[in-house]
């Protein structure tokens, strides 16, 4: 073959590469859109306020802050104690019998560059003992780097730990159980879901905190049980969700407090610095 019929073909394979790239991409817009009016916004777009003292009587109070999306926020619970929120909080007192005060920071629609902001809206002086963030799944949803995202959480956490916080990190939930979203949009976003929480996982245990990886905890359930798991939109967690959700993390939450040593499957404690 000459060279100018290799440059020719080779000309050819690059367009038709290009055509099929825009194509798939042309594609993949279509069927996010799609998917977004048949989720629909059933729920609205505020979660029911769960902020209260838990368990006053017992005293000693547990400050505990939740930042992140609509899941830390708790879309979709049917009662406030529904709420991610709520459910620890109740569970918390029941394990350390002490009062646990909540506070919800989490904003629903936010992306983990929204950490930054949730952390300056906190009121002057205030420090809880642990945090729970849950975020990431708007990250995958507007195709946010997963560079661009650990580094927004890790800064985050990087404030939290300099202020002697505890930090609890729910990676990202595996979107190849979102059943409305059609295929291969809904691979794709299994496989940048599964890329984004191994990177939280990694930024939140290398700055001393503890991560709970979501799509091993409670992502089997979501799976085999999503009418009882899912809410409306067949994309935020029902209250029956948010307990499941609550009960598995929990132990890291229990542990980051000085309450549990040994943690199960699917959480991963900070990573200790090599001695020097």
């Amino acid at each position: 073959m000459t060279g100018r019929r290799l440059l020719t073909t080779a000309a050819v394979v690059a367009g038709g590469a290009t055509v099929a790239v825009v194509a798939s991409a042309w594609t993949l817009r279509l069927q996010a859109g799609v998917a977004r009016r048949a989720i629909g916004k059933p729920l609205g777009e505020e979660a029911l306020l769960a902020d209260r003292t838990y368990k006053r009587k017992y005293g000693d109070p547990i400050d505990l802050l939740l930042l992140g999306d609509s899941i830390a926020a708790g879309l979709g619970a049917d009662d406030p104690k529904h709420t991610l929120g709520g459910e620890l909080a109740r569970r918390l007192t029941r394990q350390t019998r002490r009062a646990v005060r909540l506070h919800t920071a989490a904003v629903v629609g936010a992306e983990s560059s929204a950490l930054a902001d949730q952390l300056a809206s906190l009121a002057p002086g205030y420090r809880a003992d642990v945090a729970v963030i849950v975020v990431g799944g708007n990250d995958i949803t507007h195709r946010v780097r997963t560079s661009e995202s650990r580094r927004h959480l890790g800064d985050a956490i990087g404030v939290l730990r300099g202020a002697g916080v505890e930090v609890v990190v729910g990676t990202c939930p595996d979107f190849g159980a979102l059943r409305p979203l059609p295929q291969p949009l809904r691979s794709l976003g299994a496989r940048a879901s599964r890329q984004l929480a191994a990177a939280q996982r990694d930024v939140t245990t290398e700055l001393g905190g503890r991560a709970v990886s979501l799509a091993d905890v409670v992502g089997p359930f979501f799976i085999t049980q999503p009418d009882e798991m899912f809410a409306l939109d067949r994309f935020h967690p029902s209250g029956a969700g948010y307990r499941r959700t609550a009960k598995a993390m929990l132990p890291s939450v229990l542990a980051a407090l000085g309450y549990l040593d040994a943690v199960p499957f699917g959480h991963h404690p900070p990573v200790l610095a090599p001695v020097t």
